[in-house]
């Protein structure tokens, strides 16, 4: 039996940790994984850091096929980026673009992550022309989710993907950004060029996207790809 090893960020991190015990019981594979903040996971790939997969956003997977650093991409499941206070907290507005808008405007201070939730919100700032202006309460984490510190009231509002605010103690989720400025990911896997096992990954990639798999994917807050 095999030992596949998957280098991953967290957007699929809940979904993922359910479906792998099982997968090893149904195979006896065994899946060692390794967190690895979005912007890393290329610079660990070139140096040769071990791995048979990677889970992240497509367009991040698609930046490692262009580097020859991967092979192949299976999309796996999409999710929105949410808006969350610390539990017991008044709730803002976010029903429009506009409301989120002064949301942000009217927070004390905000937090998102250096992930794909988290180059989108940036930039959607700078649309909204409001980017300087919050520039001094903004706060980029990496490594932990963003809820987190929101729910030690580092932050007044976090945002980031639904399936990494969903299992957070400690904070209330008000909802998805609204429809006229939200951003949906896909997030995807992919074999790495030169992996040991890559007919056992992509065995894990299969049963991630069998029928049996979809009910714990979009119970954590994930859509199916």
């Amino acid at each position: 039996m095999a030992q596949i090893r998957v280098m991953q960020a967290a957007a699929f991190k809940e979904a993922y940790l359910e479906l792998v015990p099982k997968f090893e019981l149904q195979t006896g594979h065994e899946v060692s994984s390794l967190w690895v903040p979005t912007v890393k996971i290329m610079s660990r790939l070139k140096a040769d850091d071990a791995a048979d997969m990677v889970i992240l956003s497509a367009a991040g997977l698609e930046a490692l096929i262009a580097n020859g650093l991967v092979s192949t991409r299976t999309d796996l499941a999409r999710c929105g980026i949410g808006v969350a206070v610390r539990a017991g907290e008044p709730r803002p507005d976010i029903t429009s673009g506009e409301a989120l808008k002064r949301a942000v405007l009217a927070a004390e201070s905000i937090v998102y992550s250096t992930g794909p939730s988290g180059i989108y919100l940036a930039a959607l700032f700078e649309r909204m022309g409001i980017a300087r202006e919050i520039a001094h309460k903004v706060k980029q984490v990496q490594g932990e989710p963003t809820g987190a510190v929101v729910a030690r009231g580092e932050a007044q509002i976090g945002f980031q993907q639904m399936s990494e605010l969903l299992p957070v103690p400690g904070i209330d989720v008000v909802g998805p950004l609204p429809d006229d400025v939200q951003e949906i990911t896909t997030f995807s896997a992919g074999i790495v060029v030169g992996a040991k096992e890559p007919d056992a990954a992509r065995e894990l990639i299969g049963f991630f996207t069998s029928a049996d798999s979809a009910p714990v994917i979009t119970k954590t807050g994930l859509e199916l790809a």
